[in-house]
């Protein structure tokens, strides 16, 4: 049984559970090493205080299980079986009765639960998500290797993409580039859907491309990440066509330091929301606090989301072996919006970033 396993076995034996019931794709994968999107199917890894842990996925995922390296039992149902009796089966085939479930509560649905409590009526129930947040919050040399390597390829990407910028060109068109080169790269996925903006739309921190053209004078923001291995990365990167306002500068210069400031609080034993701070302050001083929307990051593994959560009031400190983002920005209106976002690992000196495209201005 891997590390991780073995973790979540010891805390259950902890907390005397029967047994943790974990669905979402990335906690499995976490666990088991097995990366499985089921659409509607189950998807379910049983995990004890004793005893080998069972896979419970469609019967046409076995194979990939099997080979990602999942050597324990797999309950394996066809969509004509019903996986709650098939998991009935298997538990009583074991002589295992359940007195506390331990379940990931913001992701078993209700109708789930439902079928779970059938199975089990009188048990008590637990929640086992802030165990896993701590399990996958440090990540190992192996995880760092492939958040590297998937930072290197968000590199690329925004490479490729300012490459291919010229007046006239749509955002739908710039992410159709990117997205096909890094396909002939042999990219696996994109961490999120491919972000491209243009002009006053770059005020939408979280705007959707569309048939907007670049025109001259116009900001473009780039948000993208890579997967790798089923790690993700996360960048994002502002650059001006052909000609910068003044205030387009000022808005960028501002951004950019207040990105560095939050980079320089990355020491180990500071308080996550320091980091917050420490951008906001920046971006207030400038006269630009109201364009400030959002909080300065989020964690960055498995899922391009992940914990912890980089807001001023996370009184969390710092631990070697977070990787996170820092992404400050400006939203103004009138003129657009101006994000600069690195991946970074806090090491034992510091903060360590992943991403590297140049930040400097570019006015292509």
């Amino acid at each position: 049984m891997n590390q991780r396993l073995k973790s979540l076995s010891l805390w259950l034996q902890h907390h005397d559970d029967s047994f943790a019931f974990i669905t979402s794709s990335a906690n499995v994968f976490y666990l088991s090493g097995f990366w499985c999107d089921p659409h509607e199917r189950l998807l379910a890894l049983l995990v004890f205080p004793d005893g080998e842990p069972v896979l419970v996925c469609p019967q046409m995922e076995i194979a990939r299980a099997r080979r990602a390296g999942w050597g324990y039992a797999v309950i394996g149902y066809d969509d004509s079986t019903d996986p709650w009796e098939e998991i009935h089966r298997h538990l009583q085939g074991r002589a295992i009765t359940a007195n506390t479930i331990a379940v990931e509560k913001s992701h078993l649905s209700f109708a789930r639960f439902e079928q779970l409590s059938a199975l089990f009526p009188n048990v008590q129930w637990l929640d086992a998500e802030e165990t896993l947040r701590q399990l996958r919050l440090i990540k190992d040399e192996q995880e760092m290797k492939r958040l590297r390597q998937a930072a290197e390829l968000a590199d690329r990407a925004i490479e490729i993409g300012v490459s291919a910028i010229r007046p006239g060109v749509t955002e739908l068109e710039l992410v159709a580039v990117i997205e096909y080169e890094l396909k002939k790269l042999g990219v696996e996925g994109m961490s999120f859907p491919t972000t491209v903006l243009t002009g006053a739309r770059t005020a939408d921190p979280h705007g959707v491309p569309g048939s907007a053209a670049v025109a001259s004078g116009d900001f473009i923001l780039f948000d993208l990440g890579v997967i790798v291995d089923g790690y993700c990365s996360d960048i994002t990167r502002t650059v001006v066509c052909q000609t910068a306002s003044d205030e387009q500068r000022l808005i960028y210069d501002t951004v950019l330091r207040a990105q560095q400031a939050a980079i320089d609080a990355c020491r180990p034993q500071t308080a996550l929301g320091a980091i917050d701070r420490a951008a906001r302050s920046v971006i207030e001083q400038a006269g630009y606090g109201p364009y400030f929307t959002h909080r300065v990051g989020h964690g960055l593994g498995i899922e391009v989301h992940e914990h912890p959560s980089l807001h001023g009031a996370n009184e969390e400190l710092l631990v070697p072996g977070m990787v996170f983002t820092i992404e400050p920005g400006i939203y103004v209106p009138a003129i657009g919006g101006v994000r600069i976002e690195d991946d970074i690992a806090v090491t034992d000196s510091g903060g360590e970033v992943l991403t590297s495209f140049s930040k400097e201005l570019i006015i292509v």
